[in-house]
């Protein structure tokens, strides 16, 4: 019988520590595989944690609503002995040999994702090709068994081959079977090369420039939390790494207008849907990017990595303020109706604090909806390591030039603004300017008598 300790894994980027909320378990209780141990949340995503081995509770160190850091020892599982004894007490001594050499914040991934803890806030960017028995420096997003993690270093698969399988557990989670099937298909060439972030590291106490603030006594001072101190961070990160230029068109949406207020009703009553203008715009920007790819790229160094995938970003404010940019996987590849529900499904994550890490990765481009607060024009800041941002402003009632048969006639149209910030590194203004003006057509090309 041996010991298996439960540590707090690593949920998301710049996140060192999260809150456990619920407890499935209790001590001296049975525990299998894959069931749920507790559930913990973060400034960002709340998640729930599995067992990663069949035991019984042995201790619990933390009480609900305990702030614990990450890679910090929550409970022991006691476990039993199986067919292997000795393999398993290779493995669990191989294992706290790796985290004895750890610091106690570090995470159980790091064995594998093996790099200095140093103070910085680690921004995904853009991928490279590299040998599969290079050792990556990313950190890992999901949790892994020490079983998964032990085969992984003796064939020699890095962190980032493991954070790309599927795993059969819960939640995806990789198990001792997934793995193996993945170093079988390696072995027979049937595995396409590794790639990996090229981050750029950006020191979180780097020395900014300070600017001499007066206040009196009247005024208010409020500590900025973890969530926004990230925000801030990526924000300049981002002014300092990208040469940003903003595009500016106006385009005329009285279709889209007409056609959703026709159709609304409909829509929910055969698809249990609410729609928005928001799929209409996501379904728009997809087309033109599969014309223009090359806004669908990312930098590494003087390199550009033009990702297949069109995965859309969009900016949502939660309750509290803060803001969250969860992803549409492959846009490209889904109709009005699936747009709609992979949006509402999001937003209402968002809305419960229910997104997951998943929820948040892989964005290649953003669309940000200024028009929800009555803004018409927005200049936003592009998230890295992406190149392009969309900001779409409000719908707004104008009287607009048309042209008739008669002659030219004053008519009220309703229209908005759609702004694109871009990289200049990349893009370059024709080609800006050449995207822009196309969504535009799009949106203006609707067609008014589209079936739901």
């Amino acid at each position: 019988m041996s010991e298996f300790k439960i540590q707090m894994p690593k949920l998301g980027e710049s996140v060192q520590e999260a809150t456990i909320t619920k407890w499935f378990v209790k001590e001296g209780d049975r525990i299998e595989e894959d069931q749920s141990l507790f559930e913990v949340a973060t400034d960002k995503v709340d998640s729930e944690i599995p067992s990663p081995v069949d035991g019984v509770i042995k201790k619990i160190f933390f009480e609900v609503n305990a702030l614990v850091p990450v890679g910090e020892t929550v409970a022991i599982i006691t476990t039993e002995g199986d067919d292997e004894p000795e393999k398993k007490e290779e493995e669990n001594t191989e294992v706290k040999s790796e985290l004895e050499k750890s610091s106690e914040k570090e995470s159980a991934q790091s064995l594998i994702a093996k790099s200095e803890v140093k103070e910085v806030l680690e921004i995904p960017e853009a991928t490279e090709i590299i040998p599969v028995t290079e050792v990556s420096e990313t950190k890992a997003t999901r949790f892994y068994s020490p079983l998964v993690l032990s085969i992984a270093k003796s064939e020699q698969v890095s962190l980032i081959e493991l954070e790309s399988i599927k795993g059969s557990g819960l939640n995806e989670r990789v198990q001792k079977n997934d793995i193996l099937a993945y170093v079988e298909a390696r072995k027979k060439g049937n595995v396409a090369p590794t790639v990996r972030p090229s981050g750029v590291k950006v020191e979180e106490k780097q020395a900014l420039a300070k600017v001499s603030v007066s206040f009196g006594a009247s005024d208010q001072i409020i500590e900025m939390d973890r969530v926004r101190k990230i925000i801030a961070d990526h924000m300049v990160m981002s002014k300092k790494v990208s040469p940003h230029v903003t595009s500016v068109v106006e385009a005329d949406v009285t279709n889209i207008v007409l056609w959703r207020n026709r159709i609304k009703d409909e829509f929910r009553a055969k698809y249990g849907e609410k729609i928005t203008y928001m799929p209409v715009f996501t379904e728009a920007v997809a087309r033109a990017i599969s014309e223009y790819p090359l806004l669908n790229s990312s930098v590494d160094d003087y390199k550009i990595i033009i990702h297949k995938d069109i995965n859309i970003a969009i900016a949502v404010a939660k309750p509290d303020g803060n803001l969250v940019v969860p992803v549409i996987k492959n846009a490209e590849q889904k109709n009005l109706v699936g747009l709609t529900k992979n949006l509402n499904q999001l937003a209402e994550a968002a809305r419960k604090n229910k997104l997951t890490v998943e929820d948040y990765q892989g964005g290649t481009f953003t669309i940000t909806n200024f028009g929800s607060f009555r803004n018409l024009i927005g200049t936003p800041i592009i998230s890295q390591p992406q190149v392009a941002i969309l900001a779409t402003g409000s719908i707004e009632k104008k009287p607009a030039v048309m042209e008739t048969p008669t002659g030219d006639a004053i008519v009220v149209r309703h229209k908005m603004f759609l702004s694109l910030s871009y990289d200049h590194r990349v893009i370059d203004g024709a080609m800006g300017g050449a995207f822009l003006r196309r969504i535009a057509d799009i949106l203006e090309e609707f067609n008014i008598d589209r079936e739901v």
